[in-house]
């Protein structure tokens, strides 16, 4: 599903990446690990479409999109979450869900609102019904109608997951899910990334969460990949535990 070749980005003098290659299968949960400044959000914004590498590609499904812009990659399946919460305040939490699927349109243009026409109605139904799903799924019903502004830090994490997950995307890039969560939300964003069919990438800092959620770890290190494996190969690793884990 997502194949990183030789990817690498320089800043200047510094580079942030280099020659990073690995692939994630249809399906499979992997994980980014590293420490501070080790180029985990850089990958993602090449991968997501926020920045272009200096040079290697980026396949998804087969189809390269290394100089395919944001916003066609959005809504070609690529989602994201980001390391600080990007909502939309002054919404309800069940309308920054609902935003997931807007970009799609309503079908018929004006005439149909003006009409009533019964595909809109139909369609509008579905959406709901979509919303209604994924706010039970991340436990945020009883919150619906609540002003996303006036979420805790982690609440309005598990609305961006929401949101991620509304218009059933294709690959899933989580960037430090867990950051400000507590330990029952923790858990609930575990069992429902374990629960998915999407294949997902993320970067985390939770090491249990890690361990215990993703099927296959690449470790970055200075913009390198360092090691890639399962968790239980990765957590015998001398390099990686002299670099990161011890």
């Amino acid at each position: 599903m997502l194949s990183v070749r030789a990817v690498s980005v320089a800043f200047g003098g510094v580079r942030a990446l280099a020659d990073v290659s690995f692939e994630v299968p249809p399906g499979q949960v992997c994980g980014v690990i590293g420490p501070n400044g080790a180029g985990k959000t850089t990958l993602f914004d090449v991968i997501s479409g926020l920045r272009r590498p200096t040079s290697g590609t980026v396949a998804v499904a087969g189809r390269d999109v290394t100089g395919t812009p944001a916003l066609r990659r959005a809504r070609d399946g690529v989602r994201r979450t980001f390391q600080r919460t990007q909502v939309f305040g002054r919404l309800s939490v069940a309308d920054n869900v609902l935003t997931a699927m807007e970009w799609r349109g309503g079908g018929g243009g004006l005439p149909a609102d003006l009409a009533g026409w019964r595909g809109r109605r139909r369609l509008e139904r579905e959406r709901g019904e979509r919303v209604e799903e994924m706010l039970e799924l991340c436990g945020l019903t009883a919150l619906r109608a609540t002003p996303a502004a006036a979420l805790p830090a982690g609440t309005r994490r598990m609305v961006e997951l929401a949101r991620a997950l509304a218009d059933a995307p294709s690959l899933l890039l989580l960037d430090e899910p867990t950051s400000g969560l507590d330990a029952d939300q923790t858990a609930r964003i575990a069992d429902v990334v374990r629960g998915l069919e999407t294949t997902i990438l993320l970067v985390e800092h939770d090491m249990a969460f890690v361990m215990d959620t993703c099927e296959h770890l690449v470790v970055l290190d200075l913009g390198r990949v360092i090691a890639s494996g399962t968790p239980a190969e990765i957590g015998r690793d001398p390099v990686v535990r002299a670099a990161y884990l011890g």
